[in-house]
């Protein structure tokens, strides 16, 4: 094998077997990889392709089943200490002390990895300059927003000078903003330091950054290569759809991913709708679905690619079985009503006088840079934190005075979604019906209509800490509408998914807030506050942005029709944070 190589793995295979079942599961099967000194390689697709398992066997912390594994011109299996002392592994739970400041977690990572104290100070400096931390080196790590902790993390992770950096999803759960930052990072180290890095990524933009590319499925190798030889094939497929007024881009989206013998993928975008055409299929089909929208070609981006290799595969969003619409359903009516919303954590101002209005069968989106005050008026609204002021009515009921009543008309899916990993599907279904009063006939027929709704037949005596992340997902999203609330608080559900897993979930938003259900989402996949009827853009605290899409994206200035949410999101953000700069310097 090359000495050449960063790493080369040929034939890598790897199984594990269930503790409880003794079932064997193939999570790689052959797979090659060689990843070029100096170069940045990503690993993408879908949930339990085998990305993780990857990344941990190069890293020595497990060994292959099979197959040749050189990293660094060491064959793992024999010396797995040698790597490690020449590589840098960021799982995606790097394990910051929250307790200890900036700087012990620096010293604590440097005294584990043996970096001399002369080497130290000049590390030090550049790595908080890089991840602009030079402020905060005494705070602690718990107190540092979401983005700032990914950044201390990739410093701890860099306090020795490896040559071969492992990144496990390092911007899930990260703003824009942050996300930007950080592979601004990541950049300049290959560029100062030649380093070689190795990341997992579920965002495909970032991957389209990259020098080459890893598709990984079902534990193989589906395509590799420089990202536009694996878009190539999308090539004059591409197109954008704006709408004409009275249509939804989520009303397209439907009709379009319906036409799945035309379109390989179809997702709301700039205000309108990006699809990709099947091959050998002609515009001109699509014309009794497009109507009046105004149609023009885009260039093919990686995730396009992407969409395009899995449907060859296969793979498609599973069966919809859309919720029942509520009777009597009154789109105009207000569910939620928040006025001049405070929360202060002693002398900290969280939340500073939010307005905003819910109607019955939105789906609301709640945006902005982690630390903005979006978690915090989230968790206010569903009733796990108490407001410092201002007024709060969830489902009729004031917040204040009534928080059990309210919770009781509400279902709530957290980021890590809270299902019980040692119980089953079905054992998860009956005890969250069970705490919401269910019983007898009526918990078994909630019961079934939850396993036809989100395809779960076939996994009831599966336990939940042994599902694929989709299905985690799905058994979660049943869990909090078992007992048919009226609003579904959902709090990025779909950080870490894969591009596929997060059509499947917006397909089934759409229906529920079709039937009358109200939803309100967090979420840090800006392309998703496209699927949104309204948003609110927060940062500091304060309100910055609030309607639908098309009325936030006016709000970012010129040609602001084009702009992608995430360019909206960065523009206004960056705004509003350059004014209140030159508020405090005038």
């Amino acid at each position: 094998m090359s000495a050449e190589l960063a790493v080369r793995a040929r034939r890598l295979s790897k199984r594990f077997r269930d503790r409880h079942t003794g079932i064997l599961t193939q999570a790689l099967e052959e797979v090659d990889l060689a990843v070029m000194p100096g170069t940045l390689t990503a690993l993408v697709g879908p949930d339990g392709a085998g990305k993780t398992t990857l990344l941990r066997l190069i890293a020595g912390l497990m060994r292959p089943d099979g197959g040749e594994l050189e990293v660094l011109g060491t064959q793992v299996a024999q010396d797995p200490q040698r790597v490690q002392d020449r590589i840098s592994y960021m799982p995606q739970r790097f394990g910051l002390y929250e307790d200890l400041s900036v700087q012990e977690n620096l010293d604590l990572y440097a005294d584990l990895h043996g970096v001399p104290v002369t080497v130290r100070t000049e590390r030090y400096r550049r790595l908080l300059q890089m991840t602009d931390l030079q402020r905060f080196t005494g705070r602690p790590a718990g107190k540092l927003s979401g983005g700032m902790k990914q950044k201390l993390g990739l410093a701890c992770t860099l306090v020795r000078s490896p040559e071969l950096l492992l990144l496990d999803e390092p911007t899930v759960g990260v703003d824009p903003l942050s996300r930007r930052e950080l592979w601004q990072i990541i950049q300049q180290l290959i560029k100062e330091e030649q380093l070689s890095v190795l990341v997992s990524t579920a965002y495909l933009d970032e991957a389209q950054q990259c020098d080459h590319v890893c598709i990984l499925h079902q534990g193989r190798r589906l395509a590799d290569g420089k990202p536009e030889a694996l878009y190539a094939s999308a090539v004059q497929r591409c197109f954008q759809a704006r709408l004409p007024a009275g249509m939804t881009p989520r009303e397209l989206q439907v009709k379009l991913l319906d036409a799945s013998d035309r379109i390989v993928d179809a997702v709301p975008q700039a205000g309108g709708v990006r699809f990709v055409l099947q091959e050998h299929t002609d515009l001109k089909q699509l014309q009794p679905l497009l109507g009046q929208a105004r149609v023009e070609p885009v260039a093919p981006s990686l995730e396009d690619g992407f969409m395009i290799l899995l449907r060859q595969q296969g793979d498609a969003e599973p069966a919809l079985l859309p919720p029942a619409a509520r009777t009597g359903t009154n789109t105009e009516e207000v569910v939620i009503q928040v006025r001049d919303l405070v929360r202060r954590f002693g002398d900290f101002v969280a939340v500073n006088g939010v307005s905003f209005d819910v109607c019955r069968g939105q789906i609301f989106g709640l945006l902005g840079p982690n630390g903005a005050g979006k978690t915090t008026t989230f968790r206010m609204l569903c009733g796990l934190l108490p407001s410092s002021g201002g007024t709060l009515q969830v489902a009729g009921y004031n917040l204040r005075k009534a928080r059990a009543s309210a919770r009781a008309r509400i279902g709530y899916v957290s980021q890590k979604f809270s299902l019980y990993s040692n119980l089953t599907v079905l054992e998860n279904l009956r005890f969250f019906a069970g705490a919401y009063g269910l019983h007898g006939r009526r918990l078994k027929q909630r019961i079934d209509a939850m396993l036809e709704q989100f395809d779960l037949r076939g996994q009831e005596k599966t336990r939940s800490g042994e599902l694929p992340g989709g299905y985690k997902q799905r058994l979660a999203m049943a869990a909090s509408l078992v007992h048919e609330p009226d609003i579904l608080f959902l709090d990025e559900p779909t950080s870490g998914a894969d591009p596929l897993a997060r059509r499947a979930f917006w397909r089934r938003i759409s229906a529920l807030a079709q039937a009358g259900t109200t939803v309100i989402i967090t979420t840090h996949f800006m392309e998703e506050a496209e699927y949104c009827d309204r948003i609110l853009i927060q940062d500091a605290g304060e309100r910055l942005a609030i309607g639908t899409p098309a009325e936030v994206r006016a709000q970012a200035g010129q040609q602001a029709e084009v702009l992608s949410m995430e360019e909206t999101f960065i523009r206004i953000v960056e705004q509003n944070r350059k004014a209140a700069r030159e508020e405090v310097a005038g």
